[in-house]
């Protein structure tokens, strides 16, 4: 897997913990730099700490990006997009993922563990961190964010 991206931080909730370490195996594997915020045991967690730990992360440029999981992603993005900076997005489809990047130049990718099969997310994460961002009439709509 290949990424325009070269540091990204990860984290989630207890129901997206499985999946978390998951997609951390296949960045590391694909050896793309990647930061753990979290959590580190299987164990009933808040949401919106671990949302913060990326989101804050992210929009202080730590990290390029940031990928969240939860068990339907949008308690994550809700969460996320609360950091000024940050444009956290549910990425439910290949293309909704897709116009995430080239659309909204999304910088955090939130996905939900009981939603999405792994080999869907799979794919939904190799988008995201190959998209680049249209610009054009998409950047003005942008910083009107």
């Amino acid at each position: 897997m290949n990424s325009i991206f070269n540091k990204i931080c990860i984290s989630s909730d207890h129901a997206g913990y499985e999946t978390k370490e998951f997609i951390k195996d296949l960045l590391i594997k694909s050896k793309i730099s990647t930061v753990d915020l979290g959590p580190f045991l299987n164990k009933s967690v808040d949401y919106p700490d671990y949302a913060k730990k990326v989101s804050n992360r992210v929009s202080k440029r730590k990290s390029e990006i940031g990928i969240l999981v939860c068990g339907s992603g949008t308690g994550m993005a809700i969460s996320a997009n609360k950091t000024k900076g940050i444009r956290a997005a549910v990425g439910y489809s290949i293309k909704s993922t897709q116009l995430s990047r080239q659309h909204n130049n999304a910088n955090v990718l939130c996905l939900g563990s009981r939603l999405t099969k792994r080999k869907d997310i799979k794919k939904i994460i190799k988008i995201f961190l190959n998209t680049k961002f249209e610009g054009g009439r998409h950047k003005r709509r942008v910083k009107k964010i």
